[in-house]
């Protein structure tokens, strides 16, 4: 499990590079509901990817042990793309819709250039 945590420990601190360039992004252009949008799609997105790391834990100690794990949390990480679409149809002068999913999608395209850079480095 110490790769797992390493993996999503690295993944985390790529998120809060983006969400770094956004916040730039949002203070100095204006594009702020993009950049807002983007801001709160993106940290939802960590939550979920924290989400993801704490089932992931959980069903590996799951495993281990011999028990049985129920799922690994699909329904809660539907429910807050749920809730920042809700949101942002809510509040569309202040928050971008397009830029609300972007950001959603955001852990899962960290993920797989995480995973792609990591086999190019593995391989050597």
């Amino acid at each position: 499990m110490p790769v797992m945590n390493e993996m999503f420990a690295r993944q985390r601190k790529y998120i809060f590079y983006l969400l770094a360039v956004y916040v730039l992004g949002w203070g100095v252009t204006s594009y702020q509901s993009i950049f807002l949008g983007l801001i709160f799609g993106t940290s939802l997105s960590l939550f979920n990817l924290w989400l993801l790391g704490r089932k992931m834990r959980k069903f590996g100690e799951a495993v281990t042990e011999g028990n049985k794990t129920v799922s690994l949390g699909s329904f809660s990480r539907m429910a807050t793309g749920a809730f920042a679409v809700i949101i942002a149809m809510r509040y569309p002068d202040t928050f971008h819709l397009i830029s609300v999913i972007i950001g959603l999608m955001t852990s899962y395209i960290v993920i797989m250039i995480d995973f792609f850079l990591q086999s190019l480095f593995l391989r050597k």
